[in-house]
């Protein structure tokens, strides 16, 4: 058995993980040898007991990883394993790198420079817009968004950098056939063509409470930072969060409302240390020694975006919008323009994709024209 087909095998067992099976291929030369190695041999490996070694054994006999890489190809997967040049380099780096990654969509040496936007599925108008806007700019000048497909901020972090022309990662908390959430399938096929969708679950494995913890540390392992946009004390965000500061990765949060239970933990964050992000600026001043500004492909300024042309009264509904989301009759009395027409001012701002109309007669700016 080749190298590149053990730690598929590996990867698709039960009990053994990558530190075991990296202890185990350390005292016996490969991780090809450990699927020669006796109950003896196994034995000696960190953490393998009896039970674990037979299960080994067992598994061994059963599984077949060259029918696997048949599986994943008719899939239009990719296999990518430590053993392969393809494997992501910041991913080496950490203690437990996934055996193997099931893969659609490319993996370039620029997606190292690489930011996790992550935050609650159950998410507010503001938790949104920020996400987008963030993942918009981050990808216009260069950066990989990486996040997880979960509804709410995970959405909208890969919408906005899929906006901006950018690059974004999704990974996934159960195998590429038990996509979840099934609503985003759309969504994993557009990041495929400008990305990567990627998932260390072997073929058939469901979603649970013990996938998606596992599939964080990819997540923060695969990125320079984690930004944590809003999330309540008990949201997975977290999770990661903690992943990311035992990777020795960056933490950065979004301050939010005060009174808002989507925002404790982002809070929280911040109370423990994280680098409070108000604009895109404060999380690339973090890797200006990393990612120079004279070496990003893009700026930020909003000449590079098409051209729209606002009348006065355009602009100054937009600047009312400046703050964040707001209600018809915030904008009609901060602008004194007619409610009449105003009704038809937003219907032309929507048109031009400078805004967007939410429920409840509410209005937010489209992420990337705030300055217009």
């Amino acid at each position: 058995m080749t190298e590149r087909e053990a730690y598929i095998l590996f990867n698709m067992m039960e009990g053994i993980g990558p530190v075991r099976v990296r202890s185990l291929a350390e005292q016996l030369g490969s991780v090809a040898a450990v699927t020669e190695a006796s109950e003896d041999q196994l034995l000696r490996g960190k953490g393998v007991g009896p039970e674990l070694a037979r299960s080994v054994l067992r598994q061994r006999e059963s599984l077949d990883p060259i029918a696997e890489q048949e599986k994943a190809d008719a899939l239009g997967l990719r296999l990518v394993t430590p053993a392969d040049a393809e494997y992501p380099a910041p991913l080496r780096e950490i203690y437990d790198p996934p055996l193997a990654l099931y893969v659609k969509g490319t993996l370039e040496e620029k997606d190292e420079q690489a930011i996790a936007l992550i935050g609650s599925r159950r998410t507010t108008h503001y938790g949104r817009q920020v996400a987008d806007r963030l993942a918009f700019q981050l990808g216009q000048i260069g950066y990989t968004v990486i996040s997880g497909l979960a509804r709410g901020i995970d959405t909208a972090a890969h919408e906005g950098a899929l906006k901006g022309g950018g690059r974004t990662f999704a990974v996934l908390g159960g195998a590429f056939d038990k996509l979840y959430p099934p609503e985003n399938a759309a969504l994993a096929e557009r990041i495929t063509e400008h990305g990567a969708v990627l998932s260390e679950f072997p073929l058939g494995r469901e979603p649970d409470r013990t996938t998606f913890p596992m599939r964080n540390r990819i997540v923060s392992g695969i990125s320079l930072g984690v930004v944590v946009v809003e999330a309540g004390f008990k949201s997975g965000a977290l999770h990661t969060a903690d992943s990311a500061l035992e990777q020795g990765r960056a933490v950065f949060a979004v301050p939010g409302r005060i009174d808002s239970s989507a925002s404790r933990g982002a809070h929280q964050l911040l109370k423990n240390g994280a680098r409070l992000v108000e604009d895109v600026d404060d999380i690339l001043r973090e890797f200006e020694f990393v990612v120079p500004p004279e070496q990003r492909q893009g700026q930020l300024e909003l000449e590079q975006r098409p051209e729209v042309q606002l009348s006065d009264e355009e602009q100054a509904v937009v600047k009312a919008l400046w703050q964040g989301e707001q209600d018809v009759d915030t904008i009609t009395r901060e602008t004194g323009i007619a409610s009449a027409r105003l009704s038809g001012l937003l219907i032309g701002l929507e048109m031009k994709r400078v805004v967007r109309m939410l429920p409840g007669r509410m209005v937010e700016l489209i992420a990337g024209m705030k300055g217009m």
